[in-house]
């Protein structure tokens, strides 16, 4: 039986720039955990927070910003780590893949000598074996004649092959955890699908948890275990993707679920939700969704709704959320 406690838990994380001395709150008070095996998709419009939480997760954001609350990682707290020790865990115990493998990848460094470095950082082997390691792993994600293309450089593979490289690199020291921001990103969709199903089949075969950023709610209805939706920094829904999906309660997931077409006639006007995002220097004093909700009542301009569990593994943070019959039919 496959063990459910998490190896990742993330209280209260809250993370800060400052532009011209003012503060513009990125992460406000998010909280989820991720068990072993599991897949956790972060989905949410542009500017949600979905990218910084996983940079605060391997502690990259706290380079340009401030990061407060906890980030046990197997109960160690990764926060007050200091860089030296935070190093030990990067790459080797957590592994992140980033949106543009062009712009991740070195254009001057061969894939073999970038897969080797990544070796030779988190793990004890020689250089014969680092060698043979690169080149099982690029074979491992799909890469033909794997041993002749250790020599080729990033401009030399096609978007969804930088993309396997960028996966080869994330795994080479076999991570307990995996951060995928949108790595499916301008792949078109018979990629698209490869690089989802070779993640899910070495998150199963390594036993390694999954932290999925996407925008596609069909990608998360294909791939995840459970969804927290985002919005304005928080987290405004989360539970298992099959409830999450099937019946939304805030009105923000409402409005993502109507957002995807569906069985429309042709020129039918698509559905957008209302409004636009407010910026991190202008949020609302209380709910950041209360201006463009249809659903928004008199605490919701005041104060901040915390997430309430509503069900088994359900939390919503709305003091009206819509209800199942309403959830059902988004």
């Amino acid at each position: 039986m496959q063990d459910q406690s998490p190896i990742l838990e993330v209280d209260r994380l809250n993370t800060t720039f400052h532009r011209n001395g003012r503060p513009l709150p990125a992460l406000r008070d998010v909280s989820f955990s991720v068990a072993r095996g599991e897949v956790l998709g972060l989905v949410g419009e542009s500017g949600s927070g979905k990218s910084v939480t996983l940079r605060s997760i391997i502690g990259l954001a706290r380079r340009y910003g401030e990061v407060t609350g906890q980030i046990l990682w197997q109960g160690r707290d990764l926060l007050p780590m200091p860089d030296r020790a935070l190093r030990q865990v990067q790459g080797r115990e957590i592994a992140m893949i980033f949106q543009e493998p062009m712009t991740s990848l070195n254009p001057l460094l061969t894939v073999g000598l970038q897969l080797e470095e990544t070796l030779q950082s988190h793990t004890d082997l020689p250089r014969a074996a680092r060698r043979d390691r690169a080149v099982e792993m690029l074979d491992l994600v799909g890469i033909p004649s794997a041993a002749q293309r250790l020599k080729d450089y990033p401009h030399q593979f096609s978007g969804g092959m930088r993309q396997r490289v960028m996966i080869a690199i994330a795994l080479a020291a076999n991570p307990k955890l995996l951060l995928a921001d949108e790595p499916t990103t301008a792949l078109d969709v018979t990629i698209q699908a490869q690089i989802l199903d070779l993640i899910l089949r070495l998150a199963d075969e390594m036993d390694m948890g999954v932290v999925l950023v996407t925008h596609d709610l069909g990608v998360v209805a294909q791939t995840c275990d459970n969804v927290a939706v985002m919005y304005a920094g928080r987290i405004v829904e989360q539970g298992p993707v099959r409830d999450v999906l099937r019946e939304p309660r805030h009105p923000y997931t409402v409005g993502l679920m109507r957002s995807v077409p569906e069985n429309l006639p042709p020129r039918t006007p698509l559905y957008s939700v209302p409004g636009t995002p407010p910026g991190l220097d202008a949020l609302p004093p209380g709910c950041a969704f209360a201006p463009r909700c249809a659903a928004c009542i008199q605490p919701c301009q005041q104060d901040r709704p915390g997430l309430s569990l509503i069900a088994d593994g359900r939390q919503v943070a709305c003091f009206n959320p819509v209800t199942k019959a309403e959830g059902n039919a988004a």
